[in-house]
């Protein structure tokens, strides 16, 4: 079964309900590139009044992580991932639509190839930038995603 955005976004509502309520939407994904948006609520804000930094991470981890599992699924072979590290910036307060892109897509491929071929989990660090409707980079997020062949 091919992996696609209106499938991940009925996976988020069963498996990942904060994010789903939150209103984080995959929007594109193919093998190099991934997209999601969340657009500021009442719900999903900060203090500040501007969009919790969870939220954005929510968001931006599953541009990195649709990829990955959609890559996994490709290979056949029964494979585990996991976040091991995560870092993030905050340039700007998120307010209104923030879209958040990773185009890290080319760098999990040969990690998948190297732990079927070891047995070794490999690991990959992962960019998403999320900007505002005017195109500005609000917040930047970092994964280091893990991948490692199941016994």
């Amino acid at each position: 079964m091919a992996v696609n955005t209106s499938k991940i976004n009925t996976f988020t509502f069963f498996k990942l309900p904060s994010a789903w309520w939150c209103g984080v939407r995959l929007k594109y994904l193919d093998e190099k590139k991934a997209v999601a948006t969340v657009t500021h609520r009442w719900f999903n804000q900060n203090p500040f009044k501007s969009m919790f930094w969870a939220v954005q991470g929510m968001a931006a981890e599953l541009t990195t992580g649709a990829m990955v599992s959609a890559q996994i699924r490709n290979t056949g072979k029964k494979i585990s991932m996991l976040v091991q590290n995560n870092n993030a910036n905050f340039s700007k307060k998120a307010t209104g639509k923030i879209t958040f892109t990773c185009e890290d897509g080319h760098l999990i491929a040969q990690a998948l190839e190297r732990t079927i071929a070891t047995g070794d989990g490999q690991t990959i660090w992962m960019k998403a930038v999320g900007v505002n409707k005017e195109g500005i980079v609000v917040s930047t997020f970092n994964f280091e995603w893990t991948v490692r062949l199941k016994s």
